[in-house]
């Protein structure tokens, strides 16, 4: 028994890390069905037969779910989808689905199958709200969330209404957006709902790379990019705005003048003066508004 043991041990451990590819480490390639070529992941596949220099008649996606052929990395046996080759029985990876033929052997990811997303998920970047950056170049400071990796089943939880996956934390703290993961991003267009970069949840509810994110915050673009309210506490941004307000006399071709704002963050209107620095809205004191008349 013990001997057994060793050698289950020994075939779990055989080639652990050592093959894959950027997406995925795996002991194990697939037979696309769509195409009938072999590669590292559907991922792989994708980046290949999706390209936008290929003829758009060629382009296709693979149907993971229909994958059923792999081949063995370690003895290049081809096979029925299992997690144990059948021909040397090394494992093909630590985490194996049988729904989605998904083989990893990177289990610090803490994978699960979401039967609502009816994927695969694993670890991601949530926010925490918040602590007090400064922005390099820049006189303001604003309020940022900082960002923690969690993973793991227990740690998420399932909103039917957005159609995704969500850290627990978030579950009566989000705002429902009905299908929320299921667009693309809005600055890079990628599909974000099995897409394998870190996806940010923004205070709107609306989704977004958190790459992507973090791109628009070195540019100064702290609106969101589909409904324009701010994704960060601006209070202190808006607190130099009152200064610089204060300190700017109004020219006087329009210190008579009254103007109508749309508030991006409230969404009420307002009868204002009007300024040539920003208008501030009466309801929620934000300066993230829009003349409207």
């Amino acid at each position: 028994m013990a001997e057994l043991a060793a050698d289950s041990q020994e075939l779990l451990e055989r080639g652990y890390m050592q093959y894959g590819c950027a997406h995925y480490k795996r002991r194990c390639r697939i037979r696309a069905p769509c195409c009938n070529e072999i590669f590292d992941c559907r991922h792989c596949h994708n980046e290949i037969k999706n390209s936008i220099h290929l003829d758009q008649k060629e382009r296709h996606e693979i149907p993971r779910h229909e994958v059923d052929q792999v081949i063995c990395s370690l003895c290049g046996a081809e096979q029925e989808v299992r997690q144990e080759c059948m021909n040397c029985g090394v494992c093909f990876g630590k985490y194996f689905c049988e729904t989605c033929k998904l083989f990893d052997d990177d289990t610090s990811k803490k994978q699960y199958h979401c039967n609502g997303c009816g994927i695969c998920r694993y670890d991601i970047l949530i926010r925490i709200p918040s602590q007090r950056l400064a922005l390099r170049s820049h006189a303001y400071s604003m309020a940022f969330e900082r960002f923690d990796r969690i993973g793991g089943r227990e740690k998420f939880f399932h909103c039917h209404k957005c159609g995704c996956c969500y850290s627990a934390i978030l579950k009566n703290g989000h705002p429902c957006i009905e299908g929320a993961m299921h667009h693309d991003c809005p600055v890079c267009f990628e599909y974000l709902f099995d897409s394998t970069n870190d996806v940010s949840v923004m205070p709107c509810g609306h989704t977004i790379h958190q790459s992507c994110l973090n791109a628009m915050r070195d540019h100064f673009q702290f609106a969101c990019p589909l409904c324009s309210k701010s994704v960060c506490d601006m209070s202190k941004v808006w607190e130099k705005f009152d200064m610089e307000i204060a300190a700017t006399p109004i020219p006087e071709p329009y210190q008579n003048k009254v103007v109508w704002i749309l508030c991006n963050d409230c969404g009420k209107t307002s009868k204002v003066q009007y300024h040539v620095v920003a208008q501030k809205c009466l309801n929620c004191r934000s300066y993230n508004t829009r003349l409207i008349g």
